[in-house]
């Protein structure tokens, strides 16, 4: 592992809190593990329920929380 990824400090989402994927998807956690998320994703406009699912799992590195 190179210094500079040391040096990054991962300050993982709360419970309730408003997250925007790397690809823009927004999701509102539901629960907080060790290295990932788990989000609702049925705020999105373009969310299928006949193709999506209602939650996936996000890793800390892969999002943004919103204020």
């Amino acid at each position: 592992m190179s210094k500079k990824e040391e040096e990054i400090e991962i300050i993982p989402a709360e419970v309730g809190d408003f997250v925007e994927f790397n690809d823009g998807r927004l999701g509102r956690v539901e629960k907080v593990n060790e290295n990932s998320v788990i989000v609702d994703i049925t705020i999105n406009e373009d969310w299928d329920e006949n193709e999506d699912f209602e939650k996936t799992v996000v890793n800390h590195k892969r999002y943004k929380i919103l204020k």
